[in-house]
C-alpha cells in the first residue's frame, strides 16, 4: 500500500513538473494567439487606414453572405491578404511589400484574378479595379503605404531605421575633392 501511495506521488510530482517545465519553456507560445490577433489583416487595415488619411477605401463591393455593402472588407484588407495568404510573403520586411505592389504594377509576378482576395466572399471580383488604383498611386503614396505597414508588422525595425538615418544625418560629409581647372590636362605633357 505504502508503494502505491509513493508510485502516484512520484507520477504527480512528475506530471506537474512537466507542465511547469512545458509552461515556462514555451511561455512565448501561450502568447501567439494574442499577437495573431493583432496582426489580422482586419486589424492592420484599420491601423493603415488611421494613418493614410486619403488612401482609397474602395469598400463599396456587396458580401454574396449578407447582400449589403461589406465596408470591412477594404483594398488595404485584400492586399495584405493577397501579400501574407496568396504569396506568402514575409510581413516585416519592405522589400516583400515592394515586391507585392511590383506584381500590382505588372512587372513582378503575374496576379490571377481566380485567386484574389474578395473573389468568393464578393459578388465582384475587386481584381482588376483593386490593380488600376495601385497603378494610379504616385511613388510617394506606394512608399507611404509600404512604410505605414512595416511599421505596424515590424515596429522594431522602423525605430531602428529612423535611429540610423538620424545617425547617418550626423556623421561629416568627406570632403569634396578640388577638380582641376580646364586645360589643367597640358600640364602633363613632357
Amino acid at each position: 500500500m505504502e508503494n502505491k501511495k509513493r508510485f502516484f506521488s512520484f507520477i504527480i510530482i512528475s506530471l506537474s513538473s512537466f507542465f511547469l517545465i512545458l509552461g515556462i519553456g514555451n511561455f512565448g507560445y501561450f502568447n501567439l494567439p494574442v499577437i495573431a490577433q493583432a496582426f489580422r489583416p482586419e486589424n492592420v487595415s484599420l491601423q493603415a487606414y488611421e494613418s493614410l488619411e486619403n488612401f482609397p477605401l474602395e469598400n463599396q463591393y456587396i458580401s454574396q453572405e449578407t447582400g449589403e455593402i461589406d465596408q470591412e472588407n477594404t483594398l488595404i484588407m485584400r492586399l495584405i491578404r493577397y501579400h501574407q495568404y496568396i504569396k506568402r510573403r514575409p510581413i516585416q520586411y519592405r522589400f516583400d511589400w515592394k515586391l507585392t505592389l511590383a506584381d500590382y504594377l505588372d512587372v513582378n509576378e503575374p496576379m490571377l484574378s481566380e485567386q484574389y482576395p474578395g473573389r468568393t466572399v464578393l459578388t465582384e471580383n475587386p481584381f482588376e479595379n483593386d490593380r488600376l488604383i495601385i497603378q494610379s498611386l504616385t511613388r510617394q503614396e506606394r512608399e507611404e503605404l509600404i512604410n505605414v505597414l512595416v511599421s505596424i508588422y515590424n515596429p522594431q525595425n522602423v525605430n531602428q531605421n529612423s535611429h540610423n538615418s538620424s545617425d547617418n544625418n550626423n556623421q561629416n560629409s568627406p570632403p569634396l575633392l578640388n577638380l582641376p581647372e580646364s586645360g589643367a590636362a597640358d600640364l602633363l605633357r613632357f
